[in-house]
């Protein structure tokens, strides 16, 4: 009997490397940069829990970039294929899509390959191309790029990009590596000081911090069509096989609407796209406010504070009384609200920052939160509820992410969250009816219940304050 199941053809690419730092955003910008002059419609996606990364892909594109994370999706089969929805979702319409990896291609879960770049791109069945450094190498280069492609049988490692090279060494290595490689060359690109991006405690800077990246981006692209091989990557990218269109099981939506406030300006801009779509498909109407400069709270029947950079605006944020009492008051009012990281920080009584002085913050979670010169409970933990609570019962768990160099004299006792590929366990999150808010950061796609449960709480609030 022939397969119903229908197969997409989708266009597209993985950009990937042996290691951190070596100039894949960069890289994956110019290339975006340059095919978008070039009159192609095109879709961006990262691997893993970045936040950042797809800021830069939304500049270039001014569209939003999507992540694909094999963890934070639900972990096996079941994130394989929510990667693969989200991908088809927003990459079909497209002439093609770029997919960036995240840390060393090979890199997951603790010493393992699990939600790594290599297995997004399998699950995905995506052509990957490798961004090497080429700074100081000649021959042995061809052994690093041999070695990666042929690290795992299954990996669709398709050619190479080599980056801070001078393209006359290029040129002059470049049949030497691909014969001794096996892999194609696919250009290269020269160092370019004038063009990094920044970097601070949680990654790059955001790309709305650049003030000339416009023209930082102009100038990746004029490198890009001159020294990449723009063609054949796209020839590349169009062998890659159709995806199966498998539709996901759904969650029902509520019975009713209601307003979800979510908290969005220069400190607090970490949430993943799709995430908030699965809340709007659960019933929520998405209004966006913000902390620094809004005055106080829109009506709304919810509330979620993501993460960001709230230390950064740590004055301006204590500034704004209005907007703190409001918040203050929905709180007391038990307005259903979750609040991760950043979101979670702005709601204790007060921030000290790192120079020893204290702002005044919402004041609706007791203590104190805090820098500190490392990062704390880093990396990818699953969370288990010891009560009930907003967003689930007793006993449920969620895959989840941990990534900050702040801490709080009360990070919460609700959960306990265990490290993945470790023994280690810590207790996390303050969580009650109305309320759940601690460090980690989960994605709704990969526990649509949990958003359901979420948005039924405010459609339930909504409806008892109408009642009264």
């Amino acid at each position: 009997m022939p397969s119903s199941i229908q197969h997409i053809p989708l266009p597209r690419l993985l950009l990937a490397a042996p290691g951190s730092g070596s100039g894949k955003t960069t890289v994956v910008c110019a290339l975006l940069q340059a095919l978008k002059h070039r009159g192609l419609s095109l879709a961006a996606f990262k691997s893993g829990p970045d936040y950042i990364d797809p800021m830069f892909h939304r500049q270039v594109l001014d569209t939003p970039s999507y992540n694909l994370d094999l963890f934070l999706f639900g972990r096996h089969e079941q994130g394989a294929a929510a990667a693969r929805e989200v991908l088809i979702r927003h990459g079909a319409a497209a002439d093609l899509s770029i997919l960036e990896g995240a840390m060393g291609y090979y890199d997951g879960v603790g010493t393992g390959s699990e939600a790594s770049a290599y297995e997004l791109a399998v699950a995905t069945d995506t052509p990957v191309i490798l961004v090497v450094d080429g700074r100081g190498a000649g021959l042995s280069l061809a052994a690093v790029l041999q070695g990666m492609a042929a690290f795992q049988a299954d990996s669709p490692v398709a050619g190479f990009i080599v980056n801070r090279i001078n393209p006359r060494v290029y040129d002059h290595f470049k049949e030497t590596w691909e014969k001794t490689s096996g892999l194609k060359a696919l250009g290269c690109f020269p160092d370019m000081p004038d063009c990094t991006f920044s970097s601070r405690h949680l990654g790059l800077v955001t790309a709305g911090e650049i003030a000339d990246l416009q023209e930082t981006m102009e100038k990746l692209a004029a490198q890009a069509e001159k020294s990449l091989a723009l063609d054949d990557l796209l020839a590349c990218a169009r062998q890659a096989a159709p995806l199966p269109n498998v539709s996901p099981s759904q969650v029902p939506p509520a019975a009713g609407r209601a307003v979800l406030a979510v908290a969005q300006d220069e400190a607090f801009c970490f949430y993943y796209e799709d995430s908030l779509q699965v809340l709007q498909d659960a019933g929520a109407d998405l209004v966006f406010f913000s902390p620094i400069h809004d005055k106080k709270l829109p009506p709304c029947d919810g509330i979620y504070l993501g993460g960001g950079y709230p230390e950064l605006y740590a004055q301006a944020l204590s500034l704004n009384e209005s907007m703190r009492a409001s918040l203050r008051q929905a709180f007391a009012g038990h307005v259903p609200c979750f609040a991760e990281c950043g979101g979670f920080m702005y709601l204790h009584e007060t921030f000290r920052d790192s120079q020893g002085r204290h702002w005044p913050w919402v004041g609706a979670v007791p203590g104190e939160t805090f820098m500190t010169s490392s990062l704390k409970r880093f990396g990818y933990v699953t969370l288990q509820a010891e009560k009930d609570n907003l967003l689930c019962q007793a006993g449920d768990t969620v895959t989840a992410h941990e990534f900050h160099y702040s801490d709080s004299t009360d990070s919460g006792r609700d959960f306990t969250a265990y490290k993945a590929g470790s023994r280690r366990h810590w207790p996390c999150l303050i969580a009650n009816n109305h309320f759940v808010g601690g460090y980690p950061h989960i994605h709704f796609l990969g526990k649509r219940d949990w958003a359901a449960r979420f948005v039924a709480a405010c459609i339930h609030r909504k409806e008892e304050f109408h009642e009264n």
